[in-house]
């Protein structure tokens, strides 16, 4: 299979707003366990987002943005045995961890200070082709798209935070707060295993509370419009909220949602808080021992499953991506996504070759 000595990459030269162009740089050289794909698409993170306009402090320049991703492996180092040119594969965000520490002796690598991420300190996706690590790579089942795949990333740091960190049961009553990305793919999780689950939003939501509607929210909930509290008590005979998914990131949201949650429940973060202090309502958390639970990114347990919901069909494609760009017109697709227009965005690399 030939490559070329040259890529397309979407290359952000500095720290600050913006600073980001299409370059043409070198395609990465393979060797010991690493593993070169070559992209099919790349999905654009509320991550990117931020570090386009320089809010993300992990992100190192020069750097290549992109870890939602999905191709075709082009080329693999000499230690690597376990994939081979031709694959059709995914992969996680690990480049390189310490190796050391008692979390990488667990596998726990999201827990790692010396980890390297890919799109964040490592070359990401949103280039022709991208370097991996054999570790890090998932080969799809036949019945998993490319599109599809590009979510697993995405879709393990839910199943990390639903299956590992607060697994849910299908007798449980469960709010999910923010219709975006995470939080949908968070509701098709829960209708799997069969749970009863509320989706909340703004009026800003509105559309994508009505894809929730149709991705099997038993009651979606406009909270600008609507009074949430009532519609749980009704919903849970008043007794309250088994969990409660935050995929907002909205303190204001969290603190509507902890006293809903019956004494002895659950909430557990997802998303990202703007600030990294805010005033919570450590009252309700005291006085219903309230169990409030982190959940950062995913790590290798979380990918076999994420993959397996795909291939089973759990997870719809097709009301979760709602625009795809080429490589060259990456900045629309940044803009469609500022601009709170799509959902879900994937970027094109290489399309005449990989769909």
């Amino acid at each position: 299979m030939s490559i070329a000595k040259k890529m397309k990459a979407v290359l952000k030269s500095e720290p600050g707003y913006d600073h980001m162009s299409l370059e043409e740089i070198d395609v990465p050289e393979v060797y010991g366990d690493r593993v070169l794909m070559k992209v099919a698409y790349t999905g654009i993170c509320g991550t990117d987002i931020h570090t386009f306009k320089g809010e993300y402090k992990n992100a190192v320049t020069p750097l290549v943005l992109g870890h939602e991703f999905s191709g075709q492996v082009v080329a693999v180092g000499e230690d690597v045995t376990t994939v081979k040119v031709g694959d059709r594969v995914t992969s996680e965000t690990t480049f390189d961890t310490c190796g050391k520490c008692v979390y990488c002796r667990n596998k726990e690598y999201n827990l790692c200070e010396n980890r390297s991420g890919i799109g964040t300190k490592a070359f990401g996706s949103m280039a022709n082709y991208v370097l991996t690590r054999e570790e890090s790579v998932h080969v799809l089942p036949d019945n998993v798209s490319y599109q599809l795949a590009a979510m697993s990333e995405p879709l393990a740091s839910c199943v990390h935070a639903m299956y590992q960190k607060t697994p849910l049961t299908l007798h449980d009553s469960i709010l999910i707060i923010g219709p975006g990305p995470m939080g949908l793919l968070s509701l098709q999780i829960a209708k799997e295993i069969g749970a009863f689950t509320i989706v909340s939003g703004t009026t800003k939501d509105e559309d994508r509370l009505k894809i929730a509607k149709e991705l099997g929210a038993d009651i979606v909930v406009n909270t600008q419009k609507e009074d949430l509290e009532s519609i749980v008590k009704k919903a849970t005979n008043g007794v309250g909220l088994d969990i409660v998914y935050d995929c907002s990131g909205a303190i204001q949201a969290v603190n509507a949602a902890l006293p809903l949650l019956k004494k002895g429940g659950t909430l557990q973060q997802v998303g990202l808080f703007a600030k990294d202090l805010n005033e919570m309502d450590q009252r309700t958390i005291i006085q219903h021992e309230v169990n409030y639970i982190g959940s950062r990114s995913q790590n290798p347990f979380d990918w076999d499953i994420a993959i397996h919901l795909e291939s089973k069909g759990a997870i719809n494609t097709e009301k979760m991506v709602t625009a795809v760009y080429d490589l060259e017109h990456w900045r629309d697709a940044f803009e469609a996504m500022m601009a709170g227009k799509e959902l879900k965005v994937l970027i094109a690399s290489n399309p005449e070759e990989l769909s």
